[in-house]
């Protein structure tokens, strides 16, 4: 059994080790203000955080996680656009690749995973949301705000919209489910 968990640790340790690692080098190569190094720096921490939650399955129980009466309905989502990001990613195919990847049956033990799976999108989004808002303060504060462009533009869609998806999609499986 120790030998299974150490496996798991090294497993996501070379992972995290592999993505600084690009990170430094796509910096040093491109310079933290450009367009790539914001689009690859939100890429390899997905890698990073997929690695932890796929390998490690925190249970996310957090009341965090729960609709607030503020959201429920998903008004709020639908008046921030939610629902045309979610058309985008149907159009560029995105639904049909995670749907091929995890297709949806309408049993309680799918609908419970596929629920479980929004929690794990919304945290990975949200932690990936937060260190490249860090990125994009310290580009910010040690070169000026013009330099952090990319880190904040390319923040919204690719983080908050999916955790604003995550946030609208879950209530209405959790209705579903008893």
């Amino acid at each position: 059994m120790e030998k299974k968990r150490l496996k798991k640790y090294a497993a996501v340790g070379f992972t995290w080790l592999f993505v600084a690692a690009g990170i430094v080098g796509v910096a040093s190569w491109q310079g933290m203000n450009s367009f790539i190094f914001a689009w690859v720096v939100n890429f390899l921490l997905m890698t990073a955080v997929l690695a932890y939650t796929e390998t490690f399955q925190p249970t996310l129980k957090s009341s965090y996680f729960d609709t607030k009466k503020w959201e429920a309905g998903g008004k709020v989502y639908r008046w921030f656009g939610v629902d045309v990001f979610r058309k985008l990613l149907v159009w560029i195919g995105w639904e049909k690749l995670t749907k091929a990847a995890n297709p949806v049956k309408r049993d309680r033990d799918t609908l419970q995973k596929l629920e479980y799976q929004t929690r794990q999108s919304e945290f990975g989004h949200l932690i990936i949301f937060c260190i490249v808002l860090i990125f994009g303060n310290v580009v910010a504060f040690s070169y000026g705000i013009r330099q952090s462009f990319w880190l904040f533009l390319l923040n919204i869609p690719l983080n908050l919209y999916p955790i604003g998806v995550q946030r609208y999609n879950r209530p209405r499986l959790q209705r579903v489910l008893p």
